[in-house]
């Protein structure tokens, strides 16, 4: 869905003039399709010292048909590079970091990646070594902003003794599903992962929730886990129903509308799942409203309804789908902040509250020893400017700034933000908990 500024510096004439000024370029982003190759050609594989996660990247490629390269030839070009820089020590360490990335800039393919990883800051043994652990995040940024041609830069932090658990991270981050996922951080921590036995069907045999399934990001949420494999309980309330039932009968799913603020919404919820499907495995807690008014001018019902919605609801219904009889063992919780909860947003304080708030729930159950005991990993996604019927409705002149106000000067898809969580939800993520990965194509707001 290109907006008009895209448009333009597509035809002839806009192009010859975007690029006599040196205009921002939005290209078609490498999305995922079931019969693509992981990366478009070569990955360029290095980094400091041992590293170890370098050693297990070429294993992955290698068992992917991708050619894994130590330099990038004159002349040639490489799909992805993929830095380990595990094994640093103090800043100037660094410098392997620059010395394998600067050369392959050049040489790195339209929708190419860059993918760097380090250790947890938190775990160094001392203040050098934290400190050149904390810098990857600022070079990885940094680079995203300037990559060209829908390029993207992300950056893992695995925690010692958890190399492991980093592969299906790393797959993610190199494949078409990580779009619009760009100048990220994603931790990786201690669990017990578990490779699905096809990469194109990873959510296989699972069951999952979607609330606010009916339309938009929840029917696209729908969509990709039922693609991968998932059956899916499409919720959203009665008023939805037929679009509700469209989506349900799409994916192959089955459908329950109920008004997530009811009070016997996470029941009623956990009783179709197990009554209709044997269980609950993966939770996505979409449902969500906008009541936007400058905070000068809002009223209390406006205020109270979207906190209601957008998380008081999910704290009710969890008390009953994270409960003993709830999610299943390995569990998946996902949920959906935005970025306005991050950055803040003007007239949308009410707004804006609920989704910070949903980002401490992540912090508060992704630590809980109940839940982890029982290997349920929480994490949210944080959308920016995705182009849906509400994004549609924006004035001209803010929706066209919105789209261009991220390193990929373009807006994402819903798709975009169920790829995220659709790797979120998988069983060979069980390292990742506690993360909140903005799909914004990183935006320059709440950077």
């Amino acid at each position: 869905m290109p907006g008009a500024y895209a448009g333009f510096v597509r035809n002839p004439v806009g192009k010859k003039l975007a690029a006599q000024l040196g205009l921002p370029r939005p290209v078609r982003l490498r999305r995922y399709a079931a019969d693509a190759p992981l990366v478009d050609g070569p990955v360029l594989v290095g980094g400091h010292g041992e590293a170890p996660v370098a050693a297990r990247v070429r294993s992955l490629l290698s068992a992917e048909g991708v050619e894994a390269v130590d330099e990038v030839a004159a002349g040639h070009r490489v799909g992805a590079v993929v830095a380990d820089l595990t094994a640093v020590e103090t800043p100037s360490d660094l410098e392997a970091l620059r010395a394998l990335v600067a050369p392959a800039l050049k040489g790195l393919q339209p929708s190419g990646r860059m993918v760097v990883v380090g250790r947890l800051p938190e775990e160094a043994a001392g203040f050098a070594q934290s400190a050149a652990r904390r810098a990857l995040e600022g070079i990885t940024r940094s680079i995203g902003k300037e990559l060209r041609a829908g390029a993207t830069a992300n950056l893992v932090l695995v925690a010692d003794d958890a190399d492991a658990n980093a592969d299906a991270t790393i797959r993610f981050l190199l494949s078409g599903r990580s779009a619009y996922v760009d100048g990220q951080v994603v931790r990786v921590g201690a669990g017990a992962p578990t490779e699905p036995e096809d990469w194109r069907a990873p959510l296989a045999g699972k069951v999952a929730v979607v609330t606010g399934a009916a339309r938009g990001i929840g029917a696209s949420i729908a969509d990709v886990l039922a693609r991968d494999g998932a059956t899916v309980v499409c919720v959203d309330v009665p008023a939805a129903g037929d679009a509700l039932a469209r989506t349900a009968n799409r994916v192959g799913g089955t459908a329950l509308q109920v008004d997530v603020t009811s009070e016997d919404a996470g029941r009623r919820i956990l009783d179709h799942a197990t009554g209709r499907h044997g269980g609950l495995d993966i939770v996505v807690h979409n449902a969500g409203i906008t009541r936007d008014k400058l905070l000068a001018n809002m009223d209390g019902s406006r205020w109270a309804s979207v906190l209601d919605v957008n998380l008081g609801s999910v704290l009710r219904m969890n008390e009953v789908l994270l409960g003993d009889d709830g999610i299943r063992e390995g569990g998946h919780v996902v949920l959906v902040s935005s970025i306005a909860g991050i950055a803040g947003n003007r007239g949308q304080t009410n707004y804006a509250a609920s989704k910070a708030g949903v980002i401490g729930l992540v912090d508060a159950l992704s630590a809980d020893d109940g839940l982890r005991r029982r290997g349920i990993t929480v994490n949210a996604v944080a959308p920016g400017f995705i182009e849906t019927e509400m994004t549609a409705n924006v004035p001209f002149a803010t929706r066209e700034v919105g789209r261009l106000l991220n390193s990929l000067s373009q807006g994402g898809l819903p798709v975009d933000v169920a790829e995220t969580i659709a790797w979120f939800s998988q069983d060979a993520n069980a390292g990742v908990t506690g993360n909140v990965v903005r799909v914004c194509g990183q935006s320059l707001l709440g950077a």
